[in-house]
């Protein structure tokens, strides 16, 4: 195991201990920092493995709310829902990924951001299983507190980081993460030396999907009101690309960085400069990106030493 796969595990334990020094506020940070690494994390199999810039984040994340979400409001229990949101997700995803990764480039980024909206257009029009633009009630836990609640929660979307974490570190040294960077660095001449290209695309789109998935439940059962505008938003699609790109492509601890920084920035900003946050956040991502093109990850400490070295 490397040292960035030790590294990603010891930070994903790090967040686990986060209820010990807040309450009800640093729970809710952590709880949202888990759903962003796990957006990122999942992303980053397809988007900087394998090369392709896709935007269905929000697509499958809207799934697994709206999976979990109806299901919980018949009766089922939390896990049962969650499990079906995830396993239908990566049934969905690999099926659909065998179809729309034969395109490349903008036409597969396009292809992917229209599932989002054909999603919302169904959940909109399915008004009596999913109450369309009126959104959706899912029940409260019986006699659960405030903090109980509130640290179950927690660490629901912990254990989806982990086993998102964990996805992303056996995936890396397979022979799968080997076809997918062979896929980004050449797919024509990939496919001419015998590696099936739809296949290995099919399955990282899958892995991708049903992680997003489980978050999705977890948030509509944590929220307890999900509607089409809130968990189909574009930027469920945008956010996990940004966090990539500050932690740097590729690489899962860094993605975690960069999905942990961006939360930062996110509630510095929106705290300090309530009235123009989404400018000021986006000023500070585009500063960022252009001092720190490869992101955190190109941020070691040998490097380091070495500019200073030269300065």
């Amino acid at each position: 195991m490397t040292r960035g796969n030790i590294a990603l595990l010891v930070l994903v334990a790090c967040v686990a201990a986060l209820p010990l020094f807040g309450g009800a506020y640093a729970l809710r940070l952590g709880t949202i920092a888990c759903l962003y690494a796990v957006l990122a994390l999942s992303w980053n199999i397809v988007g900087g493995l394998a090369g392709y810039p896709s935007f269905a984040t929000a697509a499958f994340f809207g799934y697994g709310a709206y999976a979990a979400g109806v299901l919980l409001g018949h009766g089922w229990p939390l896990w049962a829902a969650i499990a079906f949101a995830t396993l239908s997700a990566l049934v969905a995803a690999g099926t659909l990924g065998a179809v729309l990764l034969r395109l490349r480039g903008h036409y597969f980024a396009i292809a992917s951001l229209s599932l989002a909206e054909v999603l919302r257009e169904l959940v909109n029009n399915a008004t009596d299983l999913t109450g369309g633009g009126m959104g959706l009630n899912i029940p409260l836990a019986a006699g659960a507190g405030i903090m109980a609640e509130a640290t179950f929660f927690f660490f629901a979307m912990w254990g989806v980081l982990l086993a998102t974490a964990l996805m992303a570190i056996i995936v890396g040294g397979s022979k799968l993460g080997f076809a997918l960077a062979c896929i980004r660095q050449n797919e024509t001449a990939s496919s001419m030396v015998g590696l099936n290209t739809t296949l290995y695309k099919a399955i990282a789109f899958g892995l991708s999907a049903c992680f997003v998935s489980a978050a999705g439940g977890i948030y509509a059962a944590w929220v307890h009101y999900i509607d089409p505008s809130d968990v189909f938003d574009v930027l469920y699609s945008v956010k996990p690309i940004v966090m990539a790109l500050m932690g740097g492509l590729g690489s899962p601890f860094g993605v975690a960085c960069g999905a942990f920084l961006y939360l930062g920035l996110e509630e510095v900003v929106w705290r300090n400069y309530i009235q123009i946050h989404t400018g000021v956040l986006g000023l500070l991502i585009v500063l960022l990106l252009l001092f720190l093109p490869h992101g955190l990850s190109s941020l070691r400490a040998d490097r380091l030493w070495r500019r200073l070295r030269h300065a």
